[in-house]
């Protein structure tokens, strides 16, 4: 749907485009219930500005996010600026986010495909190990890394003690990609049924998102980062 006007109905631009449940969730319009009211409809309950609501929605559309950047031409500490920003900053607006669908659609639904259940479990591991696996890097990895790039003299014993933490945090990047591959698994590749709800369809648009933007977060950090930090020693 390129065309998106107020008078149609807000669930069928959720349909059409499942991201759109972000900016809905945001303005507190409800594409699930509330699906058969128009946009117009829906601003005016919420008292929006239709014409805002639809700039956002086409913004969104086309792209929203920042343009990526290319890691390979970034310094060190732009490099873990960009991480942290772009990835961290997704995983730390999103990761709440799925945690209150996946805990939904899992009590909703969870009799009808108990797969569900499973999704639900496999989150809550999930969100905590990463959770955690981040803070560790902003706390303690990058601010290692950066001081590399003003640090004199040799850098050799550094380098040995961030070589010892990148092969932690490698060992919980391939935790992490099989956690994605059993999300992936438990939703048909992301492909909900006729039967889903919105926020069943919102959730597996956003965990296919998530590991899409993960496996571009840990190409980033194993095959960028932690090599050119190596090779400072």
């Amino acid at each position: 749907m390129k065309n998106i006007t107020t008078e149609t109905p807000v669930g069928e631009l959720f349909r059409a485009f499942p991201a759109r449940s972000r900016i809905f969730e945001n303005l507190g319009i409800d594409y699930c219930c509330g699906g058969k009211k128009s946009l117009a409809e829906a601003c005016q309950a919420k008292k929006l500005d239709p014409a805002t609501v639809v700039a956002m929605l086409s913004a969104l559309d086309n792209g929203g996010k920042e343009v990526q950047a290319d890691p390979d031409t970034l310094t060190l500490t732009e490099l873990c600026d960009h991480i942290d920003r772009v990835h961290h900053g997704y995983l730390r607006e999103e990761l709440p986010r799925l945690d209150f669908m996946t805990k939904k659609v899992a009590a909703t639904h969870g009799d009808a495909d108990p797969r569900l259940l499973d999704v639900r479990r496999l989150f809550e591991t999930f969100k905590d190990k990463v959770s955690a696996h981040t803070a560790e890097e902003n706390e303690q990895v990058f601010p290692a890394i950066r001081q590399l790039e003003g640090a004199d003299g040799n850098k050799a014993e550094r380098t040995f003690a961030l070589k010892k933490e990148f092969e932690k945090l490698e060992i919980e990047h391939l935790s992490t990609g099989a956690a994605l591959a059993q999300f992936n698994q438990l939703t048909d590749s992301y492909t909900p049924p006729d039967w889903a709800c919105g926020t069943m369809r919102a959730l597996y648009d956003g965990l296919r998102q998530m590991e899409k933007d993960m496996h571009q977060h840990i190409h980033e950090e194993n095959n960028v980062l932690f090599p050119r930090a190596l090779a400072f020693a």
